[in-house]
């Protein structure tokens, strides 16, 4: 018997107007396609706030400045047909390249070299149930701390 492990992870809230920037995945058993801010997972010894801003760096490239602790999120989930369970710590933050604000899409790299995209996707569209995020309760996390826009970025 396998025994699986729960993994700690690290992700990241970046506000863009009414927009969230999220990484679109896809689970071919449930055939759906759902959204997660990135980030990823903490290493023995280092700080949540130092995973996420290392993450940042390394999926696309860009520094993230003011690391806002905001809550933990358990979750427990089924991905391709495996369970899954992590513990996640999630930050509020800005990225330091306006260009980014700027851009409907910001390309990235995971840790395995496969590419992804992420998007800016309006959190209405996550409230009317039109797409899932994860990790589960993130949504209810951000309405409470009422994560506003970086005002360095507001239209």
């Amino acid at each position: 018997m396998r025994l699986s492990k729960i993994r700690p992870l690290a992700i990241g809230i970046f506000r863009r107007d009414d927009r969230i920037l999220v990484c679109e995945g896809y689970d071919p058993i449930k055939q759906q396609t759902f959204y997660r801010p990135l980030g990823g997972g903490i290493e023995f010894g280092e700080r949540g706030a130092d995973a996420v801003v290392r993450e940042l760096r390394e999926e696309i490239g860009a520094e993230m400045i003011h690391p806002r602790y905001l809550g933990t999120l358990e979750n427990l989930f089924t991905y391709d047909g495996k369970p899954g369970h992590e513990i996640v710590l999630v930050f509020a933050g800005e990225l330091t390249d306006p260009a980014l604000y700027e851009s409907e899409t910001v390309a990235g790299c995971e840790d395995n070299g496969g590419a992804f995209n992420a998007v800016w996707k309006p959190l209405a569209d996550f409230a009317a149930g039109r797409a899932p995020l994860y990790p589960d309760g993130l949504l209810e996390l951000l309405e409470q701390h009422a994560v506003a826009p970086a005002a360095a970025h507001e239209r």
